[in-house]
């Protein structure tokens, strides 16, 4: 059973989503430019939004890993969201990801909500490995797995198939025993 806490940075509350949130998502999340390299496509409506946080809400609701929304602390905007799209409890497991609105990118809010998620990942659910993926197009996403401390593993050829298409995937991980060495260092 996953449990979903409020996580803070110095200018970020990470939580779970609620339906007065739909119209933050959807300024960012009907995007075309902010949806380029994700699964999902952009929202065409409010509707969509509000069909997204509805997944969301029944994913808490079933204790199952789930998005934060990324909140900036100093107005309560919901401005994108991140989290873990698994988590193997077996293998001690996850898989971590987001998505930004693009008037935050780069600022470091992506990097510093995935190193709080990261910091949770082995600090209280006790993971050995948490992973993420992007479209090898994506350099930015790479750009911020690089920066939390993530190492290139390889590139998943056509891993993935969205928006009509197979995608190929570049991997990247950190094991515990890393993020304590950084964490030390």
């Amino acid at each position: 059973m996953f449990y979903q806490p409020i996580l803070e940075t110095s200018r970020l509350i990470l939580k779970k989503i609620s339906s007065e949130d739909a119209e933050d998502m959807f300024e960012y999340a009907s995007d075309p430019e902010v949806t380029k390299y994700v699964s999902w496509e952009y929202h065409k409506n409010i509707e969509d939004s509000l069909k997204f946080i509805n997944l969301l809400l029944s994913r808490y609701e079933k204790g199952k890993p789930s998005d934060w929304g990324v909140y900036l602390k100093e107005n309560g905007k919901l401005i994108g969201t991140c989290g873990f799209s698994f988590i193997d409890e077996k293998n001690m497991v996850g898989e971590v990801g987001g998505v930004l609105g693009r008037k935050y990118w780069n600022k470091g809010i992506m990097t510093e909500a995935v190193r709080k998620v990261i910091e949770f990942g082995f600090g209280k659910l006790n993971l050995n490995r948490i992973q993420a993926m992007c479209m090898v197009e994506n350099i930015a996403s790479e750009r911020v797995m690089q920066k939390v401390g993530m190492k290139f593993e390889g590139v998943l050829r056509e891993a993935v198939f969205a928006k009509g298409r197979f995608w190929d995937m570049k991997m990247y991980s950190i094991l515990k025993r890393e993020y304590e060495k950084n964490r030390e260092a």
